[in-house]
């Protein structure tokens, strides 16, 4: 199999079946296609990877796109966004002194430099760059096409600490892992990237001041955890209509919104003077937007929005699938149906089941912003409290 065939592939199934490159011109979208074709012909993996992103990037829609993780080999450091700084959240041995720290610059460029050149690599909103961009500054084919890295064999990452200090961690390029080993396919934002959900929901009962739910996925293959924890929230929910409520979707990447649909309707039925709260982060994506924009119309003012800016619009393409590269052994996830929760409009790729339910919200401003210290485990319980306090008043 040789790259040639992923791109075939690419251009027979992806193109002609995902909406969102409708806009795109075909010159823009045929000089990137030769592109990628020139690098595979050269057998240039990494040059190749990045052209596909830069195609698959066009439409701006964040569900298509090239996911390179399992792909590439890294420098053995995860960064993750935290805000708007870039932190390194997990290392190898023998750099785990820099954990914690944000990033200012690799090899002298400044990070801001660096996320600008890569824009054009990244699919989505700048809240999704943000999410899946960190890769970038380990993958040293990514810092090569980015003017950051040329000719070494070293790489040098400055960090900053809480305290102010500046700190260096030089790095051998020869000293790689698997992309996935420290970067997810779905990023979640934690410090181990192997991270999963223990399950579908978590409960802590503050008593009087009101219930925290979390809800950390909507990702179910079976279809039968999801509902169970769902039904159960809602049952809980409903047996105490007057009780504040706040609601953690944050890292929520999404899944079937409509398997929600029990918990939605037994929030919406609560008392008018209860107050609920929905934590959101740029990691709350997919289905989980759509839970938070369907809870939005439902409630109105009633319903405060905290944290930070979510990782997707309410105008999105989603649906479609994802396909394996063989030869590069990339993933493409694509999209075949238009969402317009903005607007509440659909088209012809809507599909029924959805369209019945989409409403239109307008946007989703947030009351209060608050991005949870990495650092401070503890910072959340007494955040909510103070959040379900606020509620109640």
């Amino acid at each position: 199999m040789s790259m040639i065939q992923d791109l075939d592939q690419v251009v027979r199934t992806v193109l002609p079946t995902d909406p969102s490159f409708r806009g795109i011109g075909r010159a823009d979208i045929d000089r990137h296609i030769n592109e990628a074709r020139q690098n595979a012909l050269a057998n240039a993996k990494d040059e190749f990877l990045l052209s596909l992103m830069r195609l698959l990037a066009l439409p701006g829609n964040g569900h298509t796109r090239l996911i390179p993780n399992a792909a590439i080999p890294v420098l053995p450091l995860r960064f993750v966004t935290i805000g708007t700084a870039v932190r390194l959240l997990d290392a190898a041995p023998g750099f785990a002194g820099g954990i914690g720290g944000e990033l200012t610059s690799i090899n002298g460029v400044p990070v801001g430099e660096i996320e600008a050149a890569a824009k054009g690599f990244l699919a989505g909103t700048r809240q999704r760059k943000r999410v899946i961009g960190p890769i970038l500054f380990a993958w040293p084919g990514a810092l090569q096409r980015l003017g950051v890295l040329s000719g070494s064999d070293t790489i040098e990452y400055r960090m900053r600490d809480a305290t102010g200090r500046i700190s260096e961690l030089v790095l051998d390029t020869a000293n790689r892992v698997p992309g996935s080993a420290f970067y997810p396919r779905n990023e979640h934002g934690k410090a181990d990237a192997s991270w999963s959900p223990k399950s579908f929901l978590e409960i802590k009962d503050f008593g009087e001041p009101g219930l925290l739910l979390v809800l950390p996925s909507f990702f179910d293959p079976g279809g039968t955890s999801l509902s169970s924890a769902v039904s159960g929230a809602a049952d809980l929910v409903r047996s105490r209509p007057d009780t504040p409520l706040l609601v953690d979707v944050r890292g929520n990447t999404g899944g079937n919104f409509l398997l929600t649909k029990p918990l939605i309707d037994a929030i919406s039925e609560g008392a008018e003077d209860r107050g609920t709260g929905l934590l959101v982060d740029k990691f709350t994506f997919s289905a989980a937007i759509v839970f938070v924009a369907i809870l939005k119309h439902r409630l109105g003012a009633r319903l405060r929005l905290i944290g930070e800016e979510m990782g997707d619009g309410l105008t999105f393409f989603a649906e479609g699938g994802t396909i394996g590269l063989s030869s590069s052994g990339a993933v493409v996830r694509y999209s075949s149906a238009f969402h317009d929760w903005a607007g509440g409009r659909i088209d012809e790729t809507t599909p029924g089941e959805i369209a019945e339910e989409i409403v239109p919200v307008g946007t989703l401003e947030l009351d209060r912003t608050w991005i949870a210290r990495p650092d401070d485990p503890k910072a959340l319980d007494r955040f909510c409290r103070e959040v379900l306090d606020s509620l109640a008043a």
